[in-house]
């Protein structure tokens, strides 16, 4: 029997580029079993030109503004029952094979949580807009190859975590990791995904033979602005809280310290460094509340190889990210 795939697209007032997305959805070689879009309360009428432009999409409407985080678990809840989800942002436009690529990649391999796709840049797709998420022990995640030429980038591999802008998902692995933390909102939510079902034996890869264009910060406007720089510096706090053990954090503190300073030392230069001391508060508020909710990884459910191998890849992303 054929595997069953839905895609699902967050919406948040993106009328400027859901048609362009869409109409890719449409041209794939392998069609998707369903094409799910999920507005999150936008004002700008993108909903309803999604609904008159594209009647074959389930358009799921939310009241408000739920996050990124909040979107993707409403369209993965109604993806129940497939075999797997792809996880698409709508400022993108996917090559023809993007959905066949992915379903093909993540069939091939039964230890595997998530495929990413190789992600070229709208106005030059020479070059890469990522190859995968790396993090490292300064506390910083980071795309791979970014900027750097595309054809260097044609071999599968291993990655710390799949960016969620363009992947796939295994449902059934899903159910051990759970789905997106909301109180992520937005950021920094793949990576704490991914990270989770690293604890737990799973891989993340990258498939270059899918590809999509991607815009970048079309929901947020820019790359450095007040929401973006809160929100990830509060949820850079909270990741380490869910996914650390004491012992690593301890092991990596001068490290996470060093990080934690360069980068609001580079945010003051930028104009935003209340913002981004202001998120890092918030970030341990957001840990007390996710102690209180339960989130934090349950330890018990991996051993120590395990640790250590993720131990020695974060160090080893320090070493990439200064290279």
């Amino acid at each position: 029997m054929a595997p069953t795939v839905s895609v699902v697209i967050p919406n948040y007032n993106g009328l400027k580029y859901n048609k362009a997305c869409l109409e890719a959805m449409r041209r794939q070689s392998l069609a998707p079993d369903r094409v799910i879009v999920v507005d999150n309360g936008s004002a700008d009428g993108s909903a309803d030109a999604v609904e008159r432009m594209f009647p074959e999409v389930e358009l799921i409407r939310l009241p408000e503004n739920t996050g990124f985080s909040g979107a993707v678990n409403v369209g993965l809840k109604a993806s129940e029952g497939l075999d797997y989800c792809i996880l698409l942002n709508n400022d993108t436009v996917a090559g023809r094979h993007f959905v066949e690529e992915l379903v093909r990649a993540i069939e091939r391999r039964g230890d595997v949580f998530s495929c990413q796709a190789k992600m070229l840049k709208m106005d030059d797709r020479s070059l890469l807009d990522g190859a995968g998420d790396y993090y490292c022990a300064f506390g910083w995640a980071f795309a791979r190859g970014k900027g750097r030429p595309a054809a260097e980038y044609k071999k599968p591999a291993d990655i710390f975590s799949s960016c969620a802008g363009a992947a796939i998902y295994d449902m059934k692995k899903l159910k051990e990791t759970g789905l997106f933390d909301e109180n992520h909102f937005a950021y920094l939510e793949d990576t704490d995904i991914g990270w989770r079902a690293r604890l737990l034996g799973y891989r993340n890869v990258f498939v270059p033979r899918a590809h999509v264009l991607h815009v970048g910060s079309a929901t947020s406007g820019s790359v450095y602005n007040l929401f973006k720089v809160q929100n990830s510096s509060r949820n850079s706090i909270y990741l380490i809280y869910k996914n650390m053990p004491g012992w690593m954090v301890a092991l990596n503190a001068p490290l996470l310290l060093f990080g934690f300073t360069v980068k609001a030392a580079f945010f003051t230069v930028k104009g935003f460094g209340g913002t981004y001391v202001k998120g890092i508060a918030e970030g341990f508020k957001l840990c007390r509340k996710g102690n209180e909710e339960g989130r934090r990884f349950d330890f018990k459910r991996t051993d120590f190889k395990t640790l250590a191998a993720i131990e020695l890849e974060l160090l080893a992303g320090c070493v990439r990210r200064i290279l």
